[in-house]
């Protein structure tokens, strides 16, 4: 087992410092080898045309790295790339691009020719069920539990198609975990499932789920517990999204998995806001950009990643005017006067934290051959509420869920709905989730806060309620 170790861990840019770049030359550079791989590699290109016609996807969003010969070097710095510290076979460099969203590069000798990366490795969400779909036997290098597992998937014209699986770990070193390590993994996963989730008092949900973290950290690293807990939090969210229960089996069938998620987004309540960001935290998160809205908006997001899963976390919270100032991430908000749209569906459902779940996974895609192939399933998608050449963003119909009475009438005696809208909630529930179909270009790696803004309000279930009711 590799221990993690700061120099494994990408240094992020210093705070305040998060007007992300739009980085073209780099996706160009990456792009244009990537083609002549295709070029050389015709299972890649078949799976590259497969990913485009059945799942709505893109070749690039699910590469992990590329090798390339040591003379790329110098046009790899030209773009934006620099050296990252990590573990390596001995003779590879390893670059990264610190401002954009991009495949990592390997320098080594014997790296390509041509143009053509000698090797493209791919990383879907479990490497042997990507194996499985399309009928290979391919031998695994790394057993169960390992950090780093790699299968050949294709060799054709001096090219190498591989696929990896990560668990918490950013090197490129294959080693056997120890008998603990694996057992503990297995054991992890099994705690992250079964954590109860739904308490009477929010309180002692958050303190099962802060012991439940204190036993999973006994059994694996943060890095290992991190990476365990959002393929849970997926799960979780994917039963209750109709959207995403398509979607999933469409990349399934590729063996896939949401390999290709961008962020997770989760609805805070103000109680409970500055837990869920000590449990991120806990978990290695760094805070990146933090979002005030404005009064007149109502609400706050911090963002935070975890650079060595690989994990964003967008969590939204209710803000009340005059606490823009307030770093609302740590400081625990007092009751509010009202509810805004993410205290509202808290209300109606639960802290994403705690009983509800995410509000929405963003994933990368092919913008508009998503929103086309997800309609011929009978899935209807919002109008974009990013639209920029960098950036589209656009949300699947809501999935309308129950509402428990309890909850409803909570809301009534507290005053915060009418005795009218209480009726709807029982009757018609509201709305609980989405799939984000999310697209970027230049690895742009930020949000636009305007364009959330105008998401949030639109889908604050007050409004929805009211249009579903006309």
């Amino acid at each position: 087992m590799a221990p993690t170790t700061d120099e494994q861990v990408p240094k992020p840019p210093s705070p305040g410092a998060f007007d992300w770049p739009l980085c073209y030359e780099a996706e160009r550079l990456i792009r244009a080898h990537l083609e002549a791989f295709l070029g050389r590699n015709a299972f890649a290109r078949r799976l590259a045309e497969r990913m485009r016609d059945e799942t709505g996807t893109d070749f690039f969003e699910w590469v992990d790295h590329l090798a390339l010969p040591p003379g790329e070097a110098g046009i790899l710095r030209a773009a934006g790339f620099e050296k990252e510290k990590v573990e390596a076979p001995r003779g590879t460099t390893v670059w990264w691009h610190p401002g954009a969203m991009m495949p990592r590069v390997l320098l080594r000798a014997e790296g390509g020719e041509g143009g053509a990366p000698a090797v493209v490795a791919l990383r879907p969400e479990a490497l042997v069920d990507f194996l499985a779909a399309h009928d290979l036997d391919s031998p695994i290098e790394g057993a169960t539990g390992a950090r780093f597992r790699r299968a050949v998937v294709s060799e054709e014209n001096g090219t190498r198609l591989d696929a990896v699986e990560r668990l918490g770990y950013r090197g490129f070193v294959v080693r056997n975990p120890s008998t603990r390590f694996g057992r503990g993994v297995g054991q992890a996963r099994e705690l992250w499932r079964m954590r109860r989730r739904d308490f009477a008092d929010d309180a002692d949900g958050v303190r099962h789920a802060f012991a439940r973290l204190d036993a999973v950290l006994a059994l694996a690293d943060r890095d290992a517990a991190c990476e365990l807990f959002f393929a849970e939090e997926r799960r979780f969210w994917q039963e209750r999204n109709h959207a995403a229960r398509i979607q999933k089996r469409r990349q399934d069938r590729l063996g896939l998995g949401w390999g290709n998620h961008d962020h997770h987004t989760f609805r805070c309540s103000r109680a409970h806001f500055a837990d869920l960001m000590a449990f991120l935290l806990r978990l290695g998160f760094q805070k990146r950009e933090r979002f005030y809205a404005g009064a007149d908006a109502g609400w706050g997001a911090q963002i935070s990643e975890q650079a060595v899963a690989g994990i964003v976390v967008f969590a939204d919270v209710d803000l009340m005017p005059g606490e823009t100032d307030v770093d609302f991430s740590t400081h625990r908000l007092p009751p509010a006067p009202r509810l805004g749209t993410v205290g509202m569906w808290c209300g109606l459902h639960g802290d994403s934290f705690l009983q509800a779940g995410m509000h929405h996974l963003e994933a990368r895609f092919d913008f508009a051959r998503l929103r086309d192939q997800l309609a011929e399933q009978g899935v209807k998608t919002m109008k974009p509420f990013s639209d920029f050449e960098f950036l589209r963003q656009a949300f699947t119909e809501g999935e309308r869920w129950p509402v428990r009475p309890a909850r409803v009438a909570a809301l009534v005696r507290q005053g915060w709905i009418a005795p009218e809208q209480a009726e709807g909630f029982v009757r018609d529930g509201a709305i609980g989730s989405h799939l984000e179909n999310l697209q970027r270009k230049g690895g742009f790696k930020g949000f636009n806060q305007k364009s959330v803004s105008a998401i949030i309000t639109a889908t604050d279930p007050r409004k929805v309620q009211e249009a579903h009711a006309m």
